[in-house]
């Protein structure tokens, strides 16, 4: 459980802590593939780390082939649902498994997955959360200032109309009309109520209205996108890539955006990423800034790379933002190290 710099206030909830699972996977060669996952609630922790135990066992001995891991796991764990913390800790293991071949192989990531090591656009989303309105105004100017963004992302969904409006209002006397402001609702509205609520939005130039109402209402989302004109973005929440494709049939919204939890770490990324080239949709990260990084660069309808420090409390040495980008870092692997001592501070049993 590591402390965040900005406490989390959101229709998610109110969190000061964040849970993260640490996942480590070795090799016959003693090469040692890590990765991480932010399952939100705490309590959730010792039933993904059970699972995580389990499908370790099934694949000990295997050979390093994620892909091959990724299929058998969505096998040996169908009979319990393949959505929810079967891909959770899918993801998981699957992360590790390819950092642990990069490594081997002696490249970052991106190389080996046939890309080139560069910058991509990135926003701030470490703030701006619905808090008391008087707060914003300076807090959007530490954000923009944290690694010189042009973008970042407000929070919005109160019940009140006027309190949302204030929001945006204090936001850009804080940074101006210049910065790109994504607002994300994290799914606070009813449907008639977000027609309402984004119709009135519609005139304060945001760049996109992100999870108004419930992510599963494909409908919903269809006949929403129709009735605004701000673009609507979707899809951190999306289980697999098949998700990803329900979502791209419905033909709801321009924008979607894969969590690394959920989608299926570095494996259904890869697929996700070909159904949103193939459908023309451009396609951002949500959160695990260090592994986006590299997944971005071989995505063709890459999009935006979601910027936050939450797991920087263990990480030995962290991506950082320049100039309102993120590069993926050029050592072997996906860059994700251990500082050993701090995760001895701040590990909680299970």
């Amino acid at each position: 459980m590591v402390p965040l710099r900005r406490p989390i206030v959101a229709g998610i909830g109110e969190f000061d802590q964040w849970p993260l699972v640490l996942v480590d996977v070795e090799t016959s060669d003693g090469v040692v593939g890590s990765s991480y996952i932010a399952p939100y609630r705490a309590s959730a922790m010792p039933a993904i780390v059970a699972e995580l135990r389990d499908l370790s066992d099934v694949w000990a001995g295997r050979p390093l082939a994620p892909a091959d891991a990724f299929a058998e796991f969505g096998k040996d764990l169908n009979v319990v649902g393949i959505a929810g913390l079967s891909m959770i800790t899918r993801s998981a293991l699957d992360m590790a498994l390819w950092d642990a071949l990069a490594k081997s192989a002696g490249l970052p990531l991106v190389s080996l997955l046939g890309g080139t090591i560069g910058p991509t656009a990135t926003y701030n989303s470490n703030g701006l959360w619905r808090h008391k309105v008087d707060t914003l105004a300076a807090e959007a100017r530490e954000l923009r200032d944290e690694g010189g963004f042009g973008a970042m992302k407000l929070r919005l969904g109160d019940p009140d109309l006027r309190k949302d409006l204030a929001a945006v209002k204090a936001v850009r006397d804080g940074v101006g009309t210049d910065i790109n402001v994504m607002v994300d609702f994290n799914q606070a509205l009813g449907y008639g109520d977000a027609v309402r609520r984004c119709h009135e939005l519609d005139e304060q130039g945001l760049y996109w209205f992100e999870e108004p109402i419930a992510y599963d209402n494909v409908e919903g989302y269809a006949r929403l996108a129709g009735k605004v004109r701000t673009p609507l973005q979707w899809g951190e929440n999306f289980y697999g890539p098949r998700d990803l494709f329900t979502y791209l049939r419905g033909g709801a919204v321009p924008y979607a955006m894969a969590d690394l939890m959920r989608i299926g770490g570095v494996s259904g990324w890869l697929q996700a990423s070909g159904l949103a080239a193939a459908a023309g949709t451009q396609l951002s990260s949500h959160l695990y800034p260090e592994i986006a990084a590299h997944l971005l660069r071989v995505t063709p309808t890459a999009h935006w790379l979601e910027w936050v420090d939450w797991a920087h409390p263990v990480l030995e040495d962290p991506c950082l933002p320049v100039e309102g980008t993120v590069t993926p870092s050029n050592r072997p692997g996906i860059g994700v190290t251990w500082d050993e001592k701090a995760v001895k501070k701040y590990t909680v049993a299970t």
